[in-house]
């Protein structure tokens, strides 16, 4: 059975099957990268909540950049996000994001 929360004409926030959760991509409000990536995790703990889910239960994280020159500025509020023996798989790249002000776009899978 696929569960779909959050559903709206383009897409579902989170679509949940199997025992698996998958959010959109979350990004975040700010100026500087470490703004928008504090607010963007606080957003994927959110749906992570209403999926059932949590940071303990993360599968996968795929994290987009607009310029991997903030790569070290994200990581370090990663690190301090991820709980120490939970971190997921995760790939990072760069990436033109939607909008021009967007630094960060993070997409998490987790089980639930």
């Amino acid at each position: 059975m696929i569960e779909r929360i959050d559903t709206g004409t383009r897409m579902s926030k989170i679509v949940k099957h199997n025992g698996v959760a998958y959010l959109c991509g979350q990004v975040g409000d700010g100026e500087a990268v470490t703004e928008q990536t504090r607010d963007c995790l606080a957003r994927v703990d959110a749906l992570l909540a209403k999926a059932g889910s949590s940071r303990e239960q993360m599968l996968q994280a795929i994290i987009w950049l607009a310029d991997m020159d903030d790569f070290a500025e994200m990581n370090a509020v990663w690190d301090a996000w991820v709980p120490e023996g939970h971190a997921p798989a995760r790939a990072c790249g760069e990436a033109k994001l939607a909008r021009p002000a967007l630094k960060v776009e993070i997409i998490v899978t987790a089980a639930c």
